[in-house]
């Protein structure tokens, strides 16, 4: 019973490295000529080097998919994980150690072949320190190694869905840093080349894990295959067109010339890649036809295989072919990794080495509204949330229930101003002005996030979502209450916590040299974005957001909360139009701007902007806040009268009836009369 998952997995280790050799031998990683005169460091670390890269890579991705398992794929009961999930948290703590070793030879082969150092005198030297505490690659290196471990000793004492989703995150997260400081950074367009690897490898890592985990279910336990299997199809459809767009994002900003493709080696690594990519599609396709919906037949409630003493051959054999189809996937993927990109031909300046495109001209009107430089980040994340937002109200009219339009309108609305400074001429123009950095802070932190939560994203999904098909497990709606209810949650959303954090962020990241070291780095100015809309959705979520808050404040406390932070703001850009020197002045220096105004002015010019902008938000929050207000008293006024009238119905008395009566007492009582009220 235990011997055809072993023996699948056996194979696709011994697929995936062999096609790692030939596809290394055929690019060139493996078959370096050692030049005279120059140090080499030897052919452990030539061949060393590409298989601890493939163990780690494969590690971490089989480390995500038993996670994934345990959290996702299979049902809980009552916030109690299934034995079966327990055991494979058990042995991700294994393969997350096996993760770390592999990380960590990583970290030692590659020293070695920079430094052109054997191996065995990089361990006990300086050089390995070194490379860690100087290179973002060897820091990218200690992080997953250090990140690895950490999942290796917390998975041994998991036992709640809850701590099992958790471990799967740092897993993802764990994930990103190797490949985000590899030949990404330094291609032609870094941006393109950043934000499709990152997605790459979170779509690719589920879906690749994922199958493996749900094989080895099948023919190892059984258990709740069908709703197991049903939840990874409909995750896997996503993750493969999440692959293939952000492969084709990656091709295109490493091979600019689609001659590039067949003239050189790692154009035609990139051709192998895409061959196996398409047959992964086509096994994805007989699986959505033929052996899901006889598992669903062979089992259709999904909950627990029948007595048989035989797993589901027919899904089996095809996903552990499906399987090996992927170790070679992953084996070409790792060759890549090893493979130089073809080197740009046309003279590289200085600016776009820095920045990743030329300087543009001097900035107007016309050219923030046609010189767009779409960012694949904003641009995926728009779409989700608009097909999502659109899909839940379909959803709700398809059953006949009602949305209102200005939620929506509102909605469509903030993404509307997401996109307006990410991917117009604001994007072009914000890394080389600090004004225009600033039009974007300021739109992303105090308008977008308006818009957003007057949209109700949340009330909409826990109208849409439907409970989970099995008594007590965790379906998506299910997740999202746990979100909701959660202490991590209840603690930042609380007033006090939601104000600091869009209050002293600001001042945090302007003010120190976080600003500069953020600017250098495509990720971290991505990041920094994304900080700047997250902390401004969380502060009005707490203002004026329709969704369910962890605590509900006054009318009167949000306007006062509003009233003392919005000069902040206002605090902040006069800080910065009284600044003499330039924030992050490294960086604006490098770009030698040859136009406009000095970086200083430039920089007056932002405070200006910061200090005028906090008017909009303002205006727009105090109309809605007075809507909302009113809205809430009719509520109160209807509850109040519905209340009344079952009570007259039911010819008892209420509160309000026993006052009204009081009321009209005192009418009838002579002057001389001492009128109390009722006691209680």
């Amino acid at each position: 019973m235990r011997r055809p998952g072993a023996a699948i997995a056996a194979a696709a280790a011994i697929i995936g490295i062999g096609v790692m050799v030939v596809a290394g031998l055929a690019g060139g990683a493996l078959r370096e000529q050692v030049i005279p005169g120059l140090s080499d460091a030897g052919t452990l670390t030539r061949w060393g080097l590409p298989v601890s890269r493939f163990v780690m890579e494969a590690g971490g991705t089989l480390t995500v998919g038993v996670l994934l398992g345990a959290a996702v794929l299979l049902p809980s009961t009552r916030g109690v994980l299934d034995p079966h999930a327990v055991r494979y948290l058990r042995g991700a703590s294994w393969i997350a150690a096996a993760w770390a070793a592999g990380a960590a030879a990583t970290l030692i082969f590659t020293v070695s072949d920079i430094l052109g150092i054997p191996a065995g005198k990089i361990v006990g030297g300086s050089e390995l320190s070194s490379y860690v505490g100087q290179i973002p690659q060897g820091t990218a290196l200690m992080f997953v190694v250090l990140l690895a471990a950490l999942i290796a000793l917390l998975a041994r004492t998991a036992a709640t869905p809850g701590s099992a989703a958790g471990l799967l995150v740092v897993a993802l997260v764990a994930l990103l840093p190797p490949p985000l400081t590899g030949h990404s950074s330094s291609s032609p367009n870094h941006e393109l080349a950043i934000s499709g690897l990152a997605m790459h490898i979170l779509a690719l890592s589920p879906w690749v894990g994922g199958l493996i985990a749900l094989v080895w279910h099948a023919t190892h336990d059984g258990d709740h295959l069908g709703v197991a299997a049903g939840r990874f199809s409909r995750m896997a459809l996503w993750c493969y067109v999440a692959v293939g767009v952000s492969g084709a994002a990656n091709a295109v900003s490493r091979l600019p010339d689609p001659s590039l493709l067949y003239t050189t080696d790692y154009g035609r690594l990139v051709l192998v890649k895409l061959a196996l990519f398409v047959v992964l599609g086509v096994f994805g396709y007989l699986h959505r036809e033929r052996t899901l919906p006889a598992l669903m037949a062979h089992n259709p409630k999904g909950y627990a295989r029948p007595a048989v003493t035989r797993p589901p051959w027919a899904f089996v054999r095809l996903a552990g072919v499906e399987i090996m189809v992927m170790a070679a996937t992953l084996g070409v993927a790792v060759a890549l990794a090893r493979t130089a990109p073809p080197a740009v031909t046309t003279d590289e300046d200085a600016v776009t080495s820095v920045i990743g495109f030329p300087m543009p001209p001097p900035i107007t009107v016309g050219r923030l509204a046609t010189m767009w430089r779409p960012d694949l980040f904003f641009a995926v994340l728009v779409v989700v949330l608009a097909g999502l937002y659109a899909a839940g109200v379909a959803r709700l009219r398809a059953r006949g229930d009602g949305w209102p339009v200005g939620r929506t309108i509102s909605w469509g609305l903030g993404l509307v101003t997401i996109v307006a400074v990410t991917m117009t001429g604001m994007a072009t123009y914000s890394p080389v002005l600090f004004s225009t950095h600033m039009i974007q802070h300021m739109v992303l932190s105090m308008l977008s996030p308006i818009l957003l939560v007057l949209g109700a994203p949340v009330t909409l999904a826990l109208r849409a979502l439907k409970p989970a098909a099995i008594r007590g497990d965790r379906g998506p709606r299910e997740w999202l209450t746990i979100v909701l209810h959660s202490r991590t949650l209840r603690f930042i959303g609380h007033p006090a916590t939601a104000t600091v954090i869009f209050i002293a962020s600001t001042y945090t990241v302007y003010f120190t040299p976080l600003f500069g070291y953020l600017m250098r780095a495509h990720i971290g100015h991505l990041a920094m974005l994304v900080h700047f809309l997250a902390s401004g959705i969380l502060f009005f979520w707490v203002l004026i957001g329709v969704d369910p808050t962890p605590r509900k404040l006054p009318y009167v406390a949000k306007m006062l909360l509003l009233f003392v932070t919005m000069p902040f703001h206002a605090f902040f850009g006069i800080a910065l139009m009284n600044l003499g020197k330039p924030l992050a002045a490294g960086w604006y220096t490098a770009l030698h701007r040859p136009w406009g105004t000095s970086v200083v002015a430039d920089q007056h010019t932002g405070g200006a902007i910061a200090w005028a902008f906090g008017e909009i938000p303002t205006f727009i929050v105090l109309i809605a806040m007075v809507f909302q207000w009113y809205a809430d008293d009719q509520r109160l006024a209807r509850r109040i009268e519905r209340r009344a009238d079952r009570a007259e119905a039911a010819q008892t008395d209420d509160e309000l009836a026993e006052y009204n009566a009081y009321l009209a007492s005192l009418d009838k009582r002579p002057p001389s009369a001492s009128a109390s009220p009722p006691q209680e």
